[in-house]
């Protein structure tokens, strides 16, 4: 498959204020899976380590832990369909679809299994990975939602205030239509308030460069199509929870957003599930306690960084790296 260097806004080339030296890790690439091309920034050495960010952000999401998991690690951060650098097609955004396009960028690289990390909306894609293809995924750490929609309880329609002040974005989000033109020309306002009240708060010139990757038409509209495959996603997720995660899982929270929550939640559908609870950070626990995030990761995936069977195998056609 093919592979091609990305430059300018939402790549490696075009992002502000990198850890040092993370330019000289890391690329970014274009990998036609097959049905869509994505966006991944790879590097690193060791066995493949696939990052999945939530909503609204990109790949750089992950970028405080990238260096130190690239010593160990050939870290993947992708941009999901729809978003950053990625392809945005119409349709396709439900979870098993998003899943399958993992798969493919992963075929891609060469790797046939693989350990992977995902937040927010990511959790919900990396949980799909896992369900739908255990062979493949290693180990799996979930971050900061309370369970993947129609495997756990879902909230009732009506909740108090502060909780309804965080999750207003989901049913919102799924309208056809009226989000774009509510928010176009708006969106520093729109998503300043999402950034905002998730618990903790990023720092003004991060939550800046989102909503310049999000500040177009087509970028807008690929934003909002997670969310408009929701109903799909708790469907699939219905059948799902019948087939328990066996790999080992961990659930983490951010002490001022889910907290603990995450941890109950996975217990439902998976085996092996330990849980950890971030102090002193909310819903963006990699941009805001990037340390106590990484120290956690680390333990977890020291099995996995330690077992020959990490190992990828790597097919012939697969996409150069570097």
């Amino acid at each position: 498959m093919n592979s091609s260097t990305a430059q300018g806004p939402g790549s490696v080339s075009g992002a502000p204020n990198l850890p040092a030296g993370f330019t000289d890790t890391f690329t970014s690439r274009y990998i036609d899976t097959g049905d869509v091309r994505l966006h991944a920034v790879v590097g690193g050495d060791g066995p493949p380590l696939l990052l999945v960010h939530g909503w609204p952000q990109t790949w750089y999401a992950w970028r405080l832990l990238m260096p130190a998991l690239a010593r160990d690690f050939q870290v993947i951060a992708v941009d999901q369909r729809g978003i950053g650098l990625s392809d945005k097609p119409e349709d396709g955004y439900d979870a098993g679809t998003l899943a399958g396009d993992l798969i493919g960028l992963m075929d891609a690289l060469g790797h046939q299994r693989f350990a992977v990390v995902g937040h927010d909306t990511g959790f919900v894609i990396s949980y799909a990975l896992a369900a739908d293809h255990p062979d493949r995924v290693a180990c799996a750490a979930l971050a900061e939602i309370p369970g993947p929609p129609g495997a756990t309880p879902s909230p009732p329609l009506f909740v108090p205030g502060a909780v309804n002040d965080r999750l207003w974005h989901i049913p919102f989000n799924r309208v056809d239509k009226v989000p774009e033109q509510l928010v176009a020309g708006r969106e520093d306002i729109f998503f300043g308030y999402e950034f905002a009240i998730q618990g903790g708060k990023l720092p003004d010139d991060v939550v800046g460069y989102y909503v310049r990757l999000l500040s177009n038409p087509e970028a807008l509209h690929g934003s909002f199509g997670f969310y408009r495959a929701f109903e799909a996603t708790v469907e699939q997720n219905v059948q799902r929870q019948d087939r328990h995660l066996s790999m080992p899982v961990l659930a983490i929270g951010g002490q001022a957003s889910h907290g603990g929550h995450v941890a109950e939640a996975m217990e439902l559908i998976a085996d092996d599930v330990r849980g950890v609870v971030i102090p002193d950070a909310g819903h963006w626990v990699a941009e805001q306690a990037p340390e106590q995030m990484l120290a956690a990761l680390t333990a977890f995936l020291a099995p996995y960084r330690d077992t020959p069977t990490a190992v990828s195998l790597t097919r012939p056609d697969a996409a150069p790296v570097g």
